[in-house]
């Protein structure tokens, strides 16, 4: 069975301003897209790049979540340190992730190149940075679901289904 970890970065939400809203779209964006069931592990964690590295590093060798997409933190600003808290903790970086999710979201939002969002492997556990935005969510994921799959197999994770309602994944024949 797939495991997923759900990492959300930010100040404001792990300090109760404000209810995170985009740990949840990416629940419900793997509720409708896979097709079979999956365990989840949800972390909020604030812009501390300690703490981030510490939630990846615990989805990843303690819980061993197949997949861990983070949200927050990736744009210029000071604060948004989730890039370098991903490059810290992985063995291998998938930068193809990035540039294609970058590529999608400035077919609709001019400052979607300011995003810095990367991905890489720890493990057997594919990390994946996506914005903060609850709306570039799915815009970001199905610019890769196509790879998902298939870089899980690879690096020794479970075949997972994906239900008509996903962007078609590639497997080679």
């Amino acid at each position: 069975m797939l495991s997923l970890g759900i990492v959300t970065v930010s100040d404001r939400a792990a300090t109760g301003v404000y209810v995170d809203q985009s740990g949840p779209a990416i629940r419900d964006v793997f509720t409708r897209w896979l097709g079979e069931p999956f365990t989840e592990a949800y972390r909020l964690v604030p812009d501390e790049q300690p703490l981030i590295e510490a939630a990846l590093r615990e989805l990843a060798d303690e819980v061993r979540c197949h997949i861990i997409v983070t949200t927050g933190g990736t744009g210029p600003a000071p604060r948004d340190v989730t890039p370098e808290a991903t490059v810290a903790v992985c063995d291998r970086l998938l930068p193809g992730f990035g540039e294609q999710m970058r590529a999608e979201s400035l077919k609709s939002v001019a400052t979607a190149i300011l995003s810095r969002q990367t991905a890489g492997t720890r493990g057997g556990a594919l990390i994946i940075n996506l914005p903060g935005k609850p709306a570039a969510i799915e815009e970001c994921l199905r610019a890769v679901w196509g790879a998902m799959p298939y870089c899980v197999e690879l690096i020794g994770g479970p075949r997972f289904t994906s239900s008509s309602a996903a962007p078609r994944p590639y497997r080679p024949a």
